[in-house]
């Protein structure tokens, strides 16, 4: 287990490295990542001795976000809002953070992609199928689909209201009718 002030650096490096990379994209200098942490540059290169490491890092963090979003809003009513609340957040983060994992040299990212997107899927699947057994969702939907959509949102590269009412129009595409008793 790190010592506590490694372990504050090293959040301190991560927390300014997100901040930065969002600000001033991923191949801003990392000299700038340290001052803004103030930290030295040797503590950034301790913790992360390569601009790879430190993307990874920053990158996972974001999808660890997703992951734990995904279990706050499995309890949350109704189920279809909660599976909204979710993709929009997951739109978000493929909209602003996409450019940092194409950063990510080539070697070796494609298991990290894999894992990524394996931790995607697993964070949609238990909203999707809360918001089917409620009968809020259609039936034959299912989670590559949803974030294939929600992804192809994201990259439209639209803003806000362009990227709302697409989702509105996905959410009207998808949701089930609620049936009057006659």
């Amino acid at each position: 287990m790190p010592r506590a002030d490694a372990q504050r650096n090293r959040d301190l490096i991560l927390t300014t490295a997100r901040n930065v990379f969002s600000e001033r994209g991923p191949d801003a200098p990392l000299d700038d990542i340290a001052r803004n942490a103030g930290v030295g540059n040797a503590t950034l290169y301790r913790h992360f001795p390569t601009r790879r490491d430190l993307l990874i890092a920053v990158y996972a963090d974001e999808v660890a976000d997703l992951t734990v979003k995904s279990q706050e809003l499995l309890h949350h009513d109704p189920p279809a809002d909660a599976l909204f609340a979710w993709l929009r957040a997951f739109i978000a983060h493929v909209a602003d953070k996409g450019d940092l994992a194409r950063a990510i040299p080539e070697d070796g990212r494609s298991p990290l992609f894999d894992e990524w997107h394996a931790a995607m899927h697993a964070a949609v699947a238990p909203l999707l199928a809360r918001a089917q057994e409620a009968g809020a969702v259609r039936p034959d939907l299912d989670g590559p689909d949803l974030l294939a959509l929600a992804g192809g949102i994201a990259t439209a590269g639209a803003g806000t209201p362009q990227t709302d009412r697409l989702l509105r129009l996905v959410r009207e595409g998808i949701t089930t009718p609620v049936r009057n008793p006659t």
